[in-house]
């Protein structure tokens, strides 16, 4: 399972991160964008067709229940929390906003460690906010595995750096690692 978080300057950051990925990824993929208004993508179903075009694997908003399908990257919808559940169902939540966002990225991370264990995989990226920093603890005290976008190449560094604050600098890579490391985890999948 794999997790990702973004804040200002990750539309770029993500089209890089999973460009290289095919439509026969093996693994769903579960996103929270912090969407900004600068970066042109607007929100909810804008995002998805901008995202989409962009990258081989399919985009989708989020919905309540759904179950989760290979290869298809599960966009938070604006103004919802997204979770993933026990039975790798999703759900959506309209809770009170963590670190003045919603969708948070410490809320994905949260419910995906208590579902996925070290099964469990975050990825931070860049963005203006600290938020993904307390998740990323959840998944690494569950075994998961955390992986951060260096600070030093993303456009705003305070996501990563929060994230690094509370674990390992050995997490840091750049954009390129992090799709070799993608492509690592599909090859570790039964059947690749």
């Amino acid at each position: 399972m794999i997790a990702i978080g973004a804040s200002a300057g990750g539309s770029q950051a993500l089209v890089k991160l999973l460009g290289d990925l095919s439509a026969s990824y093996p693994l769903p993929i579960l996103l929270v964008k912090h969407h900004s208004a600068r970066e042109g993508q607007g929100t909810g179903k804008d995002m998805v067709s901008w995202l989409g075009s962009r990258i081989a694997l399919d985009v989708q908003l989020a919905d309540d229940k759904c179950l989760l399908s290979p290869g298809t990257v599960y966009v938070a919808p604006p103004d919802y929390h997204l979770l993933l559940n026990r039975d790798g169902s999703l759900s959506l939540s309209q809770d009170e906003p963590v670190i003045h966002a919603r969708p948070s990225v410490d809320v994905l991370f949260e419910s995906v460690a208590d579902a996925a264990g070290s099964q469990a995989t975050g990825i931070i990226l860049t963005g203006a906010s600290t938020d993904g920093a307390v998740g990323a603890q959840a998944i690494r005290r569950g075994d998961g595995q955390v992986m951060i976008q260096h600070p030093e190449t993303a456009e705003v560094p305070v996501m990563p750096k929060a994230a690094l604050k509370k674990g390992d600098s050995s997490e840091a890579m750049e954009l390129e690692c992090l799709t070799a490391r993608l492509l690592d985890l599909a090859r570790k999948e039964p059947g690749q």
